[in-house]
């Protein structure tokens, strides 16, 4: 059944279908309270959950499963961009439509970009045809929108998915990055994990934050402890609060003893 066909279905207290599930995500009280209200008078009893971020929304899908997340853009903790980019990894993503009290200029990144939203104060009758239309959206989709709205393309987390449900790494936990064959294990005080990105999109991606010391890694900055040349000849990097050091090859040795000297 299509998106639409099943909202029309939804509309309509004569025909019996399955209950919709749907996310409201905004850090304002009063706001998730009117939206809930507009839902609740376009759709025959929908199944309404709250979240107060786009951190929030992500454990929030993980226990719920909706069919659509309502999210608004500025956010506490994770905006709703970043949120949305994490759900779009999933296997089965929910349909995502904005709220924001945006300026013209940054909804039409929106529109350019076929991203669907709602413009606060949310009237009824716009509500009523985004949900006639809802679809998945694309982690391209969600990042054009950024980089139109001079956004930072920097992720505050990293997601992983493990079982079909997303883990949430903060950025600021991870001591370093390492290609592994067609992926790149992810390393923090406690886990290992495995992502599809490319180690050369993490380093741009994470630049001033992370610092290339092979070819095959980038570690933490704020993870460094110091650095030690070893009998071989070698030079290695020692890190904080793990029992590990990462080799540094010839080609960036200068660079890394730069930085550690200051």
């Amino acid at each position: 059944m299509s998106p639409s066909t099943h909202l029309t279905s939804l509309f309509d207290p004569h025909i019996e279908t399955k209950i919709m599930k749907i996310l409201i995500v905004d850090d304002e009280k009063l706001a998730r309270a009117r939206l809930k209200h507009l839902v609740s008078s376009l759709i025959n009893n929908p199944e309404l959950y709250e979240a107060t971020n786009g951190r929030e929304a992500l454990f929030t899908v993980n226990a719920t499963r909706p069919d659509l997340v309502l999210m608004d853009i500025r956010m506490p903790v994770m905006d709703g961009l970043e949120s949305a980019m994490h759900l779009s990894h999933m296997e089965n993503p929910p349909s995502v439509i904005f709220t924001t009290a945006y300026d013209q200029h940054a909804v039409e990144a929106f529109e350019v970009n076929a991203v669907d939203y709602l413009l606060k104060p949310i009237r009824k009758e716009r509500l009523e045809t985004a949900l006639e239309k809802i679809a998945p959206i694309s982690a391209n989709q969600i990042k054009n929108v950024r980089n139109d709205n001079q956004m930072s393309s920097s992720r505050s987390h990293i997601s992983v998915q493990m079982r079909g449900h997303i883990t949430i790494i903060p950025v600021t936990d991870i001591v370093y990055f390492m290609a592994d064959n067609k992926y790149v294990r992810v390393r923090t005080n406690a886990e290992r994990h495995f992502l599809e990105d490319s180690l050369v999109s993490l380093e741009q991606e994470f630049e001033g934050k992370f610092l290339r010391i092979h070819r095959n890694a980038i570690v933490s900055i704020a993870h460094i402890r110091g650095m030690e040349k070893q009998t071989s000849g070698r030079w290695h990097v020692h890190l904080k609060d793990i029992n590990e050091t990462l080799e540094v090859s010839r080609r960036h040795t200068a660079a890394v003893r730069n930085w550690i000297r200051g």
